[in-house]
């Protein structure tokens, strides 16, 4: 059954953009946005015409070239030759479903109805959209201000017909592609070109991906913290809602809450150990509240840019004025995307620290959690491992938002680095995935050993069907498999919908 994903003139939560996007086959655009873009282009080709005065990328070069005319005559090839130019990205691919998401991002800001293009041009990326046709971008070109430049431009080529693209699986030139759609490439009008490089669409996508994968992350971060404390008898003293309710921070309070929750449903044992347990432990609630505030905060400012307008010039045609700025200009998401990557990867490390003393061999639990240690090693180099993905982490986290570089003949002398923001988050967020996995891994072996425990329903549902696919560790076996498995698991079984 096809599913549309309907832009329209009402702004869109984050949830229902990327659950809509998520849903979706195609995008339908409404006639009243579409008569909001065509009165926008009238008016600003109105402006073209009557007044002769130079106007920023429509008739003039771009960025230290800006007061350099161009004839009217030459205005569709100085858009063409924008494009064609600005594609310069290199490095990794950037995979599919953000490309796809840059591609509704690219559409829902066009059709805000300030960007002054034709319906034809936006129309055209609907259709590289519906037809699932996903240009080949590459994550390393772009400043984070004038816009995502490179990355946009090799989102726009396969309009004109240049680039590649991904198409049922195959990267392909898009001219063939194209040809085997029915569709023709799309001759430039005046400021086209620059409406569609100038954008934080490609920003955007990553913090857009990354902040709803949070949501999850955290969610699991108290799943497999709560399984955690049981395999290492843990009280639930730090749990308990007073303590949170006298701190007073909502994100400690919630996690808290969860938490005792499914520790007091579930049949503790009774030994004690410890009078305190140790800070991975006893902390979860202050340190994964920070996270979830941190990421509270990030999902508010990507909700606003979602809805944003973020190219240059804008044309108000109601107000009747073109104002040149700078929307393109991404500090507000590199900041927040910084902000993110080092809350997530507080949850990673606090994680790593709860897998190293649950096969420490404390507690009555076995070293490595291994039947015959020493014959067997267990879980020892799982541990290294997630030392090793906390470490990259920590390198990972070293801000984008802090550094500059002055480009175009000292023009654009200050920008965002948001696009480094974004592809580094992106990489501490499946570090994150793989932390988890680590932990539910040997967490799930330590019940294994307290036959005593009987766990809280919703922990147990989740225990019983991952021992179905991922069998207790009786002796050493290869266990990358494992590790991925457990991530697919958990991928799967723990979601915030």
């Amino acid at each position: 059954m096809t599913k549309n994903l309907l832009l329209t003139e009402k702004e869109y939560t984050l949830d229902q953009f990327w659950q809509g996007l998520q849903a979706a086959n195609r995008i339908e655009i409404s006639d009243s946005v579409i008569d909001i873009v065509k009165k926008n282009r009238a008016y600003l080709q109105n402006q073209l015409v009557e007044n002769n005065e130079p106007i920023y990328g429509i008739n003039t070069g771009f960025g230290s070239l800006c007061n350099i005319e161009i004839q009217q005559e030459e205005l569709s090839q100085l858009q063409h030759n924008l494009v064609m130019s600005h594609a310069c990205g290199v490095g990794d691919e950037v995979p599919v479903d953000i490309v796809r998401t840059m591609l509704a991002l690219k559409i829902n800001n066009l059709t805000q109805g300030y960007s002054g293009v034709r319906w034809e041009l936006i129309q055209g990326l609907q259709n590289l959209f519906n037809a699932e046709i996903y240009p080949v971008v590459y994550q390393l070109g772009s400043l984070g201000a004038s816009g995502d430049l490179a990355p946009l431009a090799h989102l726009s080529l396969p309009l004109i017909g240049m680039g590649e693209v991904n198409y049922k699986g195959e990267k392909r030139a898009a001219i063939d592609v194209l040809k085997e759609n029915g569709m023709q490439p799309i001759k430039l009008s005046f400021k086209e070109g620059l409406a569609l490089l100038n954008g934080t669409q490609f920003s955007l996508a990553y913090a857009l991906h990354s902040i709803q994968h949070a949501k999850q992350l955290l969610k699991m971060a108290n799943l497999t913290a709560a399984l955690s404390c049981i395999g290492y008898v843990c009280k639930t003293d730090p749990f308990h809602p007073s303590l949170s309710r006298i701190r007073k921070h909502q994100g400690q309070i919630d996690v808290a809450a969860k938490i005792f929750q499914l520790l007091t449903e579930s049949s503790l044992s009774k030994t004690v150990y410890s009078v305190q347990d140790p800070y991975s432990f006893r902390c979860v609630p202050q340190v994964h509240g920070a996270s979830s505030k941190a990421i509270d905060h990030v999902a508010e400012i990507v909700e606003n840019e979602i809805n944003a307008v973020t190219d240059n010039p804008n044309v108000f045609d109601q107000e009747e004025m073109i104002l040149i700025g700078g929307n393109f200009h991404a500090q507000l998401l590199a900041l927040p995307m910084d902000y993110l990557a080092i809350a997530l990867s507080e949850l990673g490390s606090i994680s790593e620290r709860r897998s190293y003393k649950l096969i420490n061999g404390d507690r009555e639990l076995p070293s490595y959690l291994a039947d015959n240690a020493g014959l067997h090693s267990g879980f020892m180099i799982c541990q290294y491992t997630a030392a090793s993905v906390v470490s990259q982490n920590k390198q990972l986290c070293t801000p984008a938002s802090v550094d500059s570089i002055t480009s175009s003949k000292g023009q654009e002398d200050h920008v965002s680095m948001a696009a480094n923001a974004g592809t580094k988050l992106y990489r501490v967020v499946e570090n994150i995935y793989r932390l988890l996995s680590i932990e539910w891994m040997i967490a799930a072996q330590a019940l294994e050993y307290r036959k005593d425990i009987i766990l809280a329903p919703e922990l147990n549902q989740l225990f019983v069907n991952y021992r179905k696919e991922i069998p207790r560790l009786t002796e050493d076996r290869y266990l990358s498999p494992d590790i991925l498995k457990t991530e697919q698991f958990l991928r799967k079984h723990i979601s915030v919908n």
